[in-house]
């Protein structure tokens, strides 16, 4: 049911039955997604845990008079020997586990959970020592009891978490009978301690999610043993279902799909008599790869749109088993499938006839007629025909025999009863595959025989590249990059054309002055002057005319472009307009979670600051600060168009620099005056390309000057009350730090890989940008000095609004204030929150707090009313200039 795979020769019944070649070891120990959820599980109901007791006091305190008041009644010798039974038979239970697994040679499990008990002892020791010496008071409360010799009880429990992380490691859940008698000895113990007074109901549910966690950590860290079914596994599940097979050839080359669960592995095994068959092996670990993606998916999509992120390994062979079935009455070519088995507690196998033949991925281009294609748009009118969706009609699910015939296979992920719009993404997705392979027109014009103009315009609002496969998106993408790579070179060759033209061009013309060079004229210097300045205009328009032609002559239009106009030659009417399948986007569920976070934060510091604060400010240091505020929207002009060789208009500059605060509050700050300043510059006459060089150069030399200023102001704070010029050792710490984090940056191929291509894709053309601002020394000190006067203001402003709460001894030095300025300012501009809200104000108030020694009652009305003035007053002012902007087509 994959690439064409030649089956072994069939055996004779005295052949052993064997694994034909070298089949792939599977690994010793796998990490299993499960668990990586139950330790997500676990962290967050131990916050809750911890939130609960922080902040409902009053039911904590009454579930322990509850508890005291129920457990009075009980008899005390009772309690004492529940207590000793249970103190023994709580170590006596895993002991004799472990001696259990070690007479079956199952050590490994074993040093797991000798491993996940050891870390449990060690997160008690620490969680004791937190709550004992820097935890909240309502938290010791709610985890500790007085004792009667003086002291408190262990907010955790040192013995039984450790115990739970064992018992969960090893895997005793998975053993009703230890699984019941362990859990009788924790719950008499719990019990006991709890009636004697010697702990409390959460420090008992805190402890046992502890331990529960660590075990689960660790699992996923070291990694579990691995059970998934081997080839000789198979060839016995075999025989218990009526074959007699002789070999069992592994197929290989066949793509996991991580959108549509992993599909197995697939084996071809011969029998004794009889044509070979197609096997496919499922175990609980290969379900399970793609998960988060899938999960994320769910969440992400409409519900319509998506299906079970996971389901059992019964449902799974029920389902596939289904649409095989289903398939095949509905007349369409499918593997006829002719057993099912379980392989144990954690795999099962699908048996289907053999289909020798290779998938379309496999297929050369000329090998792709219309003849075949018309024939995979016929399996999918008969799937169609009985409401059923394929959901996965990528190349390698289309399969073609010997002789031709076109089969779908992979049908695990399809669904039965389909709504029309899940319908219509087997349209848009079949499209999508046929015309990677053999253009939009041959692609459409096939379907279109088959389904019917109508059917196939009606996929048009599905042609997007979210309802798309993961690996058509994938292949999107990368053709997508090459065709931005064509137009760019294409561009570049017509620039160096047009250039040579014009210099050949000037040079003929000087040769035919120096010809007539006796009969020229003298023209006066003030004249040529302006014959010169005449003459690179019209060039630089020459060369704008030459590269817009060139990029409209290499422009291409992507392929699901191509199809939609395919589509409207035949039905022009055809509804386009995307239909909206996101729930939510990732940025917007990261921007909300951050936004609410900040919006906790700020509402906290307003309450904590009194009103009579407020109105002590005094308004002279509140004028200044409105003043340097103001002035930083004529230093930002200045650092952009410092970096713009071509000519733009100042004050249209700095009103794009206001309108730029109201684009700030809807968008990251890192992301929304990049893109209003790219726009602003395109409109003002300057090409794309060279207004997105121009803002990544000014980017890039912002960030330069950005570091400088800060370890220069961080040097100047190291010693400014000292006469030795050695630097302090926060500045020493914080370099060492931003070291090690480069060396695992350029250590770790994932993460270099990434970075790298980030910053190439926002720094793409700033060099040659960069060489011609250079030769224009006036331009280069206007972004120069608009950086520094852009990064003084704001400083300014801060050390105004701190003055303006403060007195003359509570002020910190400028340099002081650059530091806390300059490090809160680059964490808002990495934070996700639009306008870095929250990340800002809180490190801009734990700067002052730390660095300047101010208290914490002078520091956040300051760094408030900072933020008022520069971040959330500019806000209506910015949306009047974007407005302004926005009608005389300037944005």
């Amino acid at each position: 049911m994959g690439q064409e795979t030649q089956p072994p020769e069939e055996g004779r019944a005295d052949v052993p039955e064997r694994v034909s070649g070298d089949e792939p070891l599977l690994a010793a120990r796998v990490h299993r997604p499960s668990d990586l959820m139950r330790l997500l599980g676990g962290l967050l109901a131990i916050g809750l845990v911890l939130a609960v007791a922080a902040f409902a006091h009053f039911t904590t305190s009454g579930l322990e008079k509850d508890i005291n008041a129920g457990a009075g009644g009980a008899p005390d010798v009772f309690v004492k020997i529940a207590g000793l039974v249970s103190s023994i038979a709580v170590l006596l239970v895993p002991v004799a586990f472990a001696i259990e697994r070690l007479v079956k040679r199952d050590g490994l499990r074993i040093a797991d959970g000798v491993l996940a008990a050891v870390l449990a002892h060690g997160v008690t020791l620490a969680t004791d020592l937190w709550v004992a010496e820097a935890a909240p008071g309502a938290i010791r409360d709610a985890l500790t009891q007085p004792q009667s010799g003086g002291g408190l009880t262990d907010p955790v429990h040192n013995y039984l978490a450790p115990v739970i992380a064992y018992m969960t490691a090893v895997g005793m859940a998975r053993r009703p009978r230890w699984r019941v008698s362990l859990w009788v000895v924790l719950l008499l113990d719990a019990f006991t301690m709890l009636v004697a007074g010697y702990t409390t109901a959460l420090s008992i549910v805190l402890t046992v999610l502890i331990g529960w966690t660590v075990a689960y950590g660790t699992l996923y860290a070291v990694g579990s043993p691995n059970v998934r079914p081997t080839g000789q596994t198979l060839l016995a599940g075999l025989r218990r279902v009526g074959f007699r097979p002789v070999t069992a050839l592994r197929a290989e080359g066949v793509p996991d799909a991580a959108d549509s669960g992993d599909r197995g592995r697939r084996y071809i095994v011969t029998l004794e008599d009889g044509p070979p068959l197609d096997v496919t092996v499922v175990d609980r670990e290969q379900q399970a790869h793609g998960f988060f993606y899938r999960a994320w998916r769910r969440i992400s999509l409409r519900t319509i749109t998506t299906r079970r992120s996971i389901v059992s390994l019964r449902q799974a062979l029920e389902q596939e088993a289904l649409l095989a079935y289903a398939a095949i009455a509905a007349g369409a070519n499918a593997p006829k499938l002719i057993a099912t088995s379980e392989l144990g507690p954690d795999a099962v196998m699908l048996v289907y006839e053999h289909i020798g033949g290779r998938s379309l991925d496999a297929l050369d281009d000329h090998e792709i007629t219309d003849d075949l294609a018309r024939s995979a748009w016929r399996q999918v009118k008969a799937l169609q025909s009985r409401r059923i969706a394929h959901r996965r009609l990528t190349g390698d699910a289309i399969l073609v025999d010997r002789s031709g015939r076109v089969v779908l296979t992979d049908l695990r992920g399809g669904e039965i009863a389909a709504g029309d719009l899940v319908l219509r993404m087997d349209v848009a997705q079949l499209l999508t595959t046929l015309g990677l392979r053999v253009g939009a027109e041959r692609a459409v014009a096939a379907a279109v025989e088959v389904l019917g103009p109508d059917t196939v315009a009606g996929c048009l609002p599905l042609l997007q590249p979210i309802a798309l496969s993961r690996s058509t998106r994938a292949t999107l993408r990368k053709l997508a990059r090459e065709r931005s790579a064509r137009e760019r070179e294409a561009v570049l060759a017509a620039s160096a054309a047009a250039k040579r033209e014009r210099e050949l061009a000037k040079a003929e013309a000087a040769g035919a002055v120096d010809a007539s060079d006796h009969t020229a004229v003298r023209i006066p210097a003030k004249a040529g002057s302006k014959a010169e300045k005449a003459e690179k205009k019209a060039d630089k328009k020459a060369e704008k005319r030459a590269l817009d032609t060139a990029l409209d002559e290499a422009r291409e239009e992507d392929l699901l472009a191509q199809i939609r106009q395919q589509v409207l030659l035949i039905r022009p009417q055809a509804p386009v307009e995307p239909v909206r399948l996101e729930r939510i986007k990732p940025r917007t569920l990261v921007s909300l979670i951050a936004g609410a976070v900040a919006a906790y934060f700020l509402l906290s510091q307003i309450a904590s600051t009194p009103l009579s604060t407020i109105s002590e400010a005094d308004w002279r240091w509140v004028a200044a600060a409105v003043l340097f505020s103001a002035l930083s929207y004529v230093a930002a002009a200045m650092s952009l168009l410092g970096f713009v060789p071509e000519r733009v208009g100042f004050r249209r500059t700095v009103v794009a620099q206001v309108a730029g605060s109201f684009v700030k509050i809807v968008a990251p700050a890192a992301v929304g005056g990049v893109a209003l300043n790219t726009r602003f510059l395109q409109r003002a006459g300057v090409r794309p390309g060279l207004a997105v060089a121009s803002v990544g150069a000014s980017q890039l030399f912002g960030l330069g000057a950005h570091i400088l200023l800060l370890l220069s102001f961080g040097y100047l704070t190291g010693t400014e009350k000292s006469r030795s010029f050695t630097p302090s050792r926060t500045v020493i710490a914080g370099l060492l730090t931003v070291a090690v984090l480069v060396l695992v940056v350029t250590a770790i191929p994932f993460m270099r890989k990434f970075v790298s291509t980030r910053l190439r894709s926002l720094f793409a053309g700033v060099v040659p940008r960069m060489l011609d601002v250079l030769q224009r020394p006036v331009k280069l000190v206007t972004g120069i000095s608009g950086m520094l006067l852009l990064t003084g203001a704001f400083v300014l402003c801060l050390d105004a609004s701190i003055r303006a709460f403060g007195h003359d001894s509570q002020s910190i030095s400028f340099a002081s204030v650059a530091v806390v300025f300059l490090a809160g300012n680059a964490l808002g501009s990495a934070a996700p929150t639009p306008g870095g809200v929250g990340a800002v104000e809180g490190a801009l108030i734990g700067g002052l707090v730390a660095v300047g020694h101010l208290p914490i009652e002078v520091a956040t009305p300051a760094v408030l009313l900072f933020r008022l003035l520069t971040l959330w007053l500019p806000v209506l002012p910015g949306w009047l200039c974007f407005s302004w902007l926005t009608k005389r087509e300037a944005l």
